[in-house]
């Protein structure tokens, strides 16, 4: 017997009601031609790494309880002086998700976090980059329930990038709002 695999809220709405709009709204022929999300990148910069390497740590520790799966720590390519960096030092974590964990991480942001983002006004829609991808950050990553306040060592920001295969700006940002993404007026 096989186990039926309970698909995740927004790749079933995407499904069945998305996609068939997006066909409609921009004339699209082929249900592969339709916009769809490709992945998410998430990256957290640790510069006070420089001096504590163990602060790494705690930024590894954030991530894989927000994003599900653990990070890979990124070091730096070249000396800096000014910075006091070396080659080869960590400065940071980043991992990618795609299909289920990438769809649950996308609900939990819009459904969770960002409503609980302080003086929050809504995305920008200029964060596209001309080629249907979206770039936003946070400031702090204790707006995701997961992290547990009393365990983070210090607040860090998290980038974050929705890679889409949309040809436009405009079927990306359709594709996002019909996610219900927030964007400001």
């Amino acid at each position: 017997m096989s186990e039926q695999r309970l698909k995740p809220r927004l790749l079933t709405r995407y499904e069945e009601e998305l996609r068939p709009q997006l066909l409609e709204q921009f004339g699209l022929k082929n249900v592969m031609e339709a916009p769809k999300l490709e992945k998410v990148v998430l990256n957290m910069g640790v510069g006070e790494a420089v001096q504590d390497s163990k602060k790494i740590q705690g930024a590894v520790n954030d991530m894989t309880v927000i994003a599900g799966q653990k990070p890979v720590v990124t070091r730096a390519k070249k000396p800096i002086a000014t910075y006091k960096l070396r080659d080869g030092m960590a400065i940071g974590c980043k991992t990618t998700l795609r299909s289920d964990r990438m769809y649950e991480f996308l609900d939990r942001l819009i459904t969770i976090a960002l409503p609980r983002v302080r003086d929050f006004r809504g995305l920008s829609d200029r964060s596209f980059d001309g080629n249907g991808n979206f770039a936003m950050g946070l400031k702090e990553q204790i707006v995701f329930p997961e992290v547990d306040y009393d365990q983070v060592d210090s607040i860090r920001g998290l980038d974050i990038v929705i890679c889409t295969t949309a040809r436009t700006d405009e079927q990306a940002k359709a594709l996002l709002a019909g996610f219900n993404m927030p964007f400001g007026n």
